[in-house]
């Protein structure tokens, strides 16, 4: 009977580190990773990450097939931090506000967040336009902006638009905000021009969510 291959899973890794220790060189590596590819962009190769990570290349290969699956298991550690603190923002403005509370000041934390949380980096730049989109990523992805969404649908709803309304309407509010923030506010090219973009997302968030409760 033969024997099987490394199991791979959907991103492209070998093997699924399941003990501490290899959990801990997992983290070695792809924090070296971040840092590899931080300086040297696609060029990066996985005998620089493993130097950097003090492991062998071999070690290197028994978790990942391939630098792009280094990159595809940055970005979901990436989408997931940001989910987090996404969640965590959310819920501190709620909580300062109040559901029926100062409707402005929520909209503009939560763009403001998204913003922060998409600042251009070299790392970032790299993940967003290079990192393979296997179905966990996308899965990841979509699951951060099912969130927003949601919460957008809850303040619909407390505004009377209907739950099957409110649904569809956050969902295409979100994918709108999302398109400005890249496509808009990070193409600023100064500080205050930078402020202003914000400004004009935060003003096309409130005055969608206005006009959506005014055609319940």
């Amino acid at each position: 009977m033969p024997t099987q291959g490394p199991r791979r899973n959907a991103a492209g890794a070998r093997r699924t580190p399941v003990q501490d220790r290899s959990r801990t060189t997992v983290a070695i590596i792809l924090k070296a990773a971040a840092q590899v590819f931080s300086a040297h962009g696609y060029a990066a190769t996985t005998n620089q990450i493993a130097a950097r990570a003090g492991v062998s290349v071999g070690t290197l290969y028994q978790y990942f097939a391939d630098k792009d699956a280094l990159l595809v298991s940055l970005a979901e550690r990436h989408v997931e931090d940001a989910r987090e603190q996404l969640a965590g923002a959310l819920g501190a403005a709620l909580e300062a506000t109040g559901p029926d509370g100062d409707r402005a000041t929520l909209v503009r934390t939560t763009v403001a967040t998204v913003v922060a949380l998409n600042r251009p980096d070299d790392l970032h730049t790299l993940l967003y336009t290079t990192a393979p989109r296997t179905p966990e990523l996308v899965a990841t992805l979509d699951g951060m902006r099912d969130d927003l969404a949601t919460a957008v649908a809850v303040l619909l709803q407390s505004d009377g638009v209907p739950p099957e309304d409110a649904r569809r309407r956050g969902h295409a509010l979100v994918v709108a905000i999302d398109a400005c923030i890249h496509e808009h506010v990070l193409a600023a090219d100064s500080e205050e021009d930078h402020a202003q973009r914000v400004g004009d997302v935060t003003t096309l968030a409130l005055t969608t969510l206005a006009a959506y409760a005014a055609t319940t």
